[in-house]
């Protein structure tokens, strides 16, 4: 009888889908969370399809079913797809994204001040908010999905939510830090005060959709909080936390199961509000990055042939095989929600380490900067500048070229780069299970 549900399910799923919408209806009366929980296809399908399939049967010819299902189950089996691989297209009406710079579409600078230009110079044209030089991965996600960019939540300037929000800020970590901006820790923006920023979002923003049209347009329906796509991309700065007091990495390495378990915590907490497809990001390679080698390599017998530190990607991969695990267990543990684990480690070193390959050059080398080896200088980021002769002077200016760079300023990268790594994990190539963004919605 399993069998035979499976291959009622390929052949007869918009009768049985009729069957669950007047069942979800019957919910959604007894259960006020299922208003916006079972409006979601994807969801009320893998909840009540088995029960609609059943009662489909009681309709049906099953004579006719009974001598030729046989036949039907080869062809059907035929003509499935590999195990863990989706088809069809999800409709994400919006985007909920939790991270740190590599995903902040403002949050840092609506808060502490603006990433001074020439951040923005080549897509925005002026400052975005943005650590970059035009878009981030999450941009090129939006774009994909026919969605408009994600204003940042601590954004009051122009904002608009009715597709989702960012709650990311440049600085932030999975685990709240304990020295402030000021004193060259991390932002106070952590990732529990990001979802507890989501949870009041959640809340007031389906109250204030009810007070006018401008904060019904403006603010996003109450079933888009179950359909949206909920994106990772955090754990990058814990991990330099521990370097910038002067642990050694199997000190670093002993620390990341408690921030993983966190931030295991804040995925199953979004769950808990209705989430159910979650598309998560790995950190990318340290080692590469101009901030880290300038800062915390001082053996020059760490760096390997194409100019990385071993021993900081070591504990990236390190960060990262947890997290897979991680999400092999929430898989288990969140049976509803389809989740996406992304290997962007894999594209960015392929990228930094081929970089002529690809139509880059310099990969190690900042854009916007100043001085030494890697044109960084952590006192002179991006945009400062300095009084010359009476005159404030920028020093830390843009390369001739963004568009053949990777590295925009020493930590993040450039708009060019990021949109080639967008391009190779789009079609789930680096994704596990191995589907597209575009069907991140099942088959977690």
């Amino acid at each position: 009888m399993q069998v035979l549900s499976f291959f009622l399910n390929y052949f007869f799923q918009d009768h049985a889908i009729k069957v669950v919408n007047a069942v979800s209806k019957e919910k959604i009366k007894k259960d006020p969370l299922s208003s916006s929980l079972y409006k979601n296809k994807a969801v009320y399908l893998s909840t009540l399809l088995p029960l609609s399939l059943s009662l489909c049967t009681q309709h049906m010819e099953f004579v006719f079913l009974k001598h030729h299902v046989l036949f039907g189950l080869v062809i059907w089996a035929t003509l499935l797809p590999s195990p863990g691989i989706c088809t069809g297209p999800c409709s994400f009406p919006a985007i909920f994204n939790f991270g740190d710079s590599n995903s902040d579409t403002g949050g840092l600078s609506a808060a502490f001040g603006q990433a001074p230009y020439p951040n923005g110079e080549t897509y925005f044209h002026v400052p975005s908010g943005r650590f970059s030089d035009g878009r981030l991965v999450i941009d090129f996600i939006a774009e994909s999905l026919g969605l408009p960019h994600l204003s940042a939540f601590l954004d009051s300037m122009g904002s608009n939510f009715s597709h989702g929000a960012n709650f990311a800020t440049a600085g932030s970590t999975v685990i709240p830090p304990n020295t402030t901006i000021s004193q060259g820790g991390a932002s106070p923006i952590s990732l529990d005060v990001q979802l507890l920023q989501f949870s009041d979002f959640r809340t007031r923003s389906q109250i204030y959709r009810t007070k006018s049209e401008l904060f019904e347009k403006s603010l996003p329906k109450e079933e888009y909080f179950s359909q949206a796509l909920y994106t990772f991309d955090i754990g990058q700065n814990d991990i330099t936390a521990g370097y910038k007091l002067n642990w050694t990495a199997e000190q670093v390495k002993a620390y990341l199961p408690y921030v993983l378990t966190q931030l295991s915590n804040a995925i199953k907490s979004v769950y808990d509000q209705g989430g159910r497809s979650f598309w998560i990001h790995n950190t990318g390679p340290l080692g590469c990055l101009p901030y880290v080698l300038v800062r915390f390599v001082t053996d020059p017998a760490q760096i390997n042939k194409y100019g990385c530190a071993d021993q900081i990607d070591e504990v990236a991969k390190f960060f990262n095989q947890r997290l897979k695990e991680a999400v092999v267990q929430l898989k288990k543990d969140l049976p509803l929600a389809a989740i996406t684990y992304v290997d962007v480690y894999s594209v960015k070193y392929t990228l930094i380490t081929q970089a002529k390959k690809y139509g880059f050059e310099n990969p190690l080398i900042a854009c916007c900067g100043h001085g030494g080896k890697y044109n960084f200088d952590r006192y002179a980021k991006c945009g400062a500048k300095k009084m010359i002769n009476g005159t404030e002077t920028l020093i830390a200016k843009s390369c001739d070229d963004p568009t053949v760079r990777i590295n925009w300023d020493g930590t993040h990268f450039t708009e060019a780069a990021n949109k080639w790594i967008f391009q190779q994990i789009v079609n789930g190539s680096f994704s596990d299970p191995p589907n597209p963004l575009k069907t991140a919605c099942r088959c977690g």
